[in-house]
This record gives structure tokens, sequence and C-alpha cells, in this order.
């Protein structure tokens, strides 16, 4: 099969890429502070920052649109648009957000949780829905997405508890954090073997593989490996655990930024292997019961 044609979408841009890589961040973050939180309510730092990462997101890619106001027009189709169905969650969200960290009351924060989890898997099937790109349509980006969601929420977790002075309260979440860890790299490899299996453009494999050293050692092994260290040596936890965090969450940005913005080649045409000479012309077929053979 030969391929022509595959060039950069240029339908979104930097500002789409920061919806993924900042509302990821965000929605995974409200998850496992809910979490990290229940049965109580968690402080309101923590809270407000899950929120404002997803309220970054948003906004710059409603910044995208060339008339701001009209990404109203985005809730208008919940029965056929990912998108739709990811401002729809991020609307319902933020009420339910602010009411339970404000009011106090941990079963709308939990709730809230839960949205965010529905939050990022629209993204990741918004991702999946854009037929035109390969690099979107492969079935294997919504584990990865929803993996790299649930690592930076756990790695911005860990750094606000470690700055607010309460990073030993909850040590299940080092345990939960490694877990998630575990789970991108798989995703990663599986997402990036699954393109070069289903023969992506050239372009976006050249980019995905400029990058893997990158994602593969740096953003997923080196944060695991510090990780475990740090439930070792208990005098070095809260320092490897930081490092770790920062890596997970610069990485996960880094990765999603390139798959939006920069390995987001369009399918192009693609051609059967042409064959020499003349097309052979099979004679009819006969059959019994026809009555007339030609």
């Amino acid at each position: 099969m030969n391929r022509f044609g595959s060039v950069l979408q240029t339908n979104w841009d930097w500002r789409a890429a920061s919806n993924f890589m900042f509302g990821g961040t965000g929605s995974g973050l409200i998850l496992m502070t809910a979490a990290a939180s229940y049965p109580d309510s968690p402080p309101l730092p923590l809270g407000l920052q899950a929120l404002a990462f997803i309220a970054l997101g948003l906004g710059l890619v409603s910044l995208e649109i060339g008339r701001p106001l009209r990404s109203i027009h985005v809730f208008f189709h919940p029965q056929t648009s990912w998108m739709t169905r990811e401002g729809s969650v991020g609307v319902a969200l933020f009420p339910l957000a602010l009411a339970g960290l404000m009011l106090n009351i941990p079963a709308l924060v939990a709730l809230a949780g839960l949205l965010g989890f529905a939050f990022l898997y629209c993204q990741a099937r918004i991702l999946l829905a854009s037929k035109g790109v390969p690099s979107w349509r492969e079935p294997a980006i919504v584990p990865l997405i929803i993996a790299t969601g649930l690592c930076e929420g756990s790695a911005l977790l860990i750094l606000t508890m470690a700055m607010m002075g309460i990073a030993g309260e909850n040590g299940w979440v080092l345990f939960v954090f490694v877990a998630f860890l575990a789970f991108r790299t798989y995703a990663w490899m599986n997402y990036r073997n699954k393109l070069i299996a289903a023969k992506a453009p050239a372009k976006t494999l050249s980019i995905l593989n400029g990058i893997h050293p990158l994602i593969l050692w740096g953003a997923n092994v080196a944060p695991l490996v510090l990780l475990l260290a740090a439930m070792f040596i208990s005098s070095m936890t809260i320092g490897f655990a930081c490092i770790a965090a920062i890596l997970t969450v610069l990485g996960g940005w880094y990765m999603k930024f390139t798959i939006v913005a920069r390995a987001a080649q369009l399918q192009g045409y693609s051609l059967g292997k042409l064959q020499k000479g003349r097309p052979k012309i099979k004679p009819p077929v006969r059959r019994q019961k026809d009555k007339f053979v030609f």
C-alpha cells in the first residue's frame, strides 16, 4: 500500500492540546482528592487546584474558536458528540465540587470525583472519534489517556500534600501511584505498537519514535524506580516521591501535546498494488438452474 497526502491536521493546535493536558490533570486530581479525603471533605486548596486545572484547559480550548462565545454550541449534540458530553460533565462537576468544598459535604465531593473520571473518559473518546487521524482513532489511545490523567492526578496530589505538610496521612496514595504508573507504561507501549502494526503515517511514527525514549524512561520508568526506592528509604520518601511526581506530570503533558498537536497526521489516500498487463477476464459460472447462459 502506497500512502500519500498524510499532512498534519490544522483544526486543533496547542490550545486544544492544553485541554487534554490540563483538563486531564484536573479531572484525575479531583478524583484522587475525593478518594484520599473520604469520608471527610478535602482541604479547600486541594479541591480548588483541581478545578483550576480543568477550567484552564476548557478556557484555552474555547479560545481556539474564532468567536469564543460560539463555544456554547458545543452543548447542542449530546446524542452524537463526546465533546458535548465532556462539556456537560464539566458543567455539572463545578457546582457540585464547589458546594461540597465550601459547605464541607463529603458526598458531593465524592460525586464530583466520579464526574472527574467521566470527564477524563470523555476526553479519551473525543480523540477516538476522530477517524481521519490514525494516531487518534487507535482504540489503544483510550486507556493511555485515562492512565495519564490518573497518574497526573496522583502525582499532583502527592506534591500538594507534601507542600501542605500532610504527605504522611494517606500512605496508600503512593501505592496507587505506582500501580497507575505501571498501567501507563504498558498503555504507552501498547499504543505505539498498535500504531506500528496498523501502518500509521510515517511522519506520525517518526515523531512518536522520537519521543519514545523520553516518555518510556524519563516519564514512566524513572518515576517508578524513584517511588519504589521511596518505599524502602524512609528518610527520602517525600523527596523521591516529589521528584517522581514532577517527572510524571511533565512527561504526561509532553506526551499529550505531541499526540494532539504534532503527531496528528491525516490519513490521506491509499492505493493498492497495481499489476502490469491486461486484466484477466474470468469465464462466467455455469449453473444448472440458469435459464439463459451468456
